[in-house]
């Protein structure tokens, strides 16, 4: 049982600022969002909604200059999963991709190298995607499968193993020595939240997510304290937010953006001016990837959201449909090409 909280034992969580990072990392759900049109907005919210969209111009309205600026380079395509191919649902174990969307996936993948890069775990994602032709990022980057490539073969943290068709791989995992303590903190935060309603805890291999999506506002302070007390325990682990998700992962100098960066390389494009990589995704989690195509590469980032939100990313998707209708206009354009 949880044991009950003293007054003033949950001034841990608020003090650390855990409960506002909550609420900011907790955007109102689509169905909200649909209900609650722009055209039902303040006029000052409007405004700010107009002035959002002038900082982070949709993709689709810029996509010819999103192609001239792609033109002598290749087009390498990384791509979130939850909030970005599936829409952000309240049991995250029924977050499927549409046929339409795989359908879309599928032909962008055809013409470019194409990866997701999830927090989820890798065979998790690839469960729920189903494509061959992907490269698989799990644990926001920690669990990379890449094929075999000789020039990797002297990276420590890479191991042999096969796909799922019995093909040989690279996997990278550069956070392997923390599995045994990822699944003995999964199995403590599953018993120390069990009594708060709606709670929700996964292991997804290198990290542990705890979801509040279903959890009453009023209760969050409680389950935050839980995994704050948790976490006492394991210096070497840190807390992160995501949407309406509080994340356990490794005190380890690695993250999306690292991960984009080492799949460029793997991939053979060391050379920054020959690539136009694209990244697409809503979460706080992105926006080191994001941050790293502003640098070095120059590429795009596509922030995935239908509410004015600070990013690094340079273009924006108002949601999932937007998301298809993007990949599809670039998988076209290819093959108008090659008629």
């Amino acid at each position: 049982m949880i044991p009950r909280k003293k007054p003033g034992r949950l001034d841990d969580v608020r003090s650390n600022g855990w409960l506002d990072a909550m609420k900011s990392s907790s955007p109102p759900s689509k169905k909200v969002q649909k209900e609650a049109g722009v055209e039902d907005f303040s006029d000052d919210a409007k405004g700010g909604y107009s002035s959002w969209m002038f900082k982070y111009p949709s993709a689709l309205n810029s996509f010819q200059k999103i192609v001239n600026h792609a033109k002598n380079k290749k087009i390498v395509i990384f791509l979130d999963y939850d909030g970005t191919l599936s829409p952000i649902v309240d049991d995250p174990d029924r977050a499927f991709i549409s046929a339409d969307m795989r359908s879309a996936v599928m032909d962008v993948a055809k013409h470019f190298p194409t990866a997701i890069i999830s927090g989820r775990s890798r065979d998790k994602v690839y469960q729920l995607v189903g494509l061959t032709e992907l490269y698989y990022a799990g644990s926001h980057g920690m669990d990379i499968m890449l094929p075999i490539r000789n020039e990797l073969c002297t990276n420590d943290s890479l191991i042999k193993s096969t796909d799922q068709q019995g093909k040989e791989v690279n996997l990278f995992q550069p956070a392997r020595e923390f599995l045994p303590m990822i699944d003995e903190v999964f199995r403590t935060l599953v018993d120390k939240t069990k009594e708060v309603i709606g709670a929700k805890v996964e292991n997804h291999k290198f990290c542990a997510s705890v979801h509040y999506r279903n959890v009453d506002e009023n209760s969050w302070p409680i389950l935050a304290q839980c995994v704050h007390d948790v976490l006492k325990e394991y210096p070497r682990l840190r807390q992160t937010h995501g949407r309406k998700v509080l994340e356990v992962r490794p005190v380890i100098d690695w993250d999306k953006g690292k991960a984009v960066e080492f799949l460029l390389e793997s991939l053979g494009f060391r050379n920054s001016h020959d690539v136009l990589p694209i990244y697409i995704g809503d979460d706080r989690t992105d926006e080191d990837a994001f941050k790293v195509l502003r640098g070095r590469y120059q590429g795009y980032g596509i922030l995935v959201s239908a509410i004015p939100k600070e990013s690094n990313a340079i273009f924006s998707l108002g949601d999932t449909s937007e998301v298809k209708e993007f990949l599809g206009s670039l998988a076209k354009i290819m093959e108008n090409q090659e008629m």
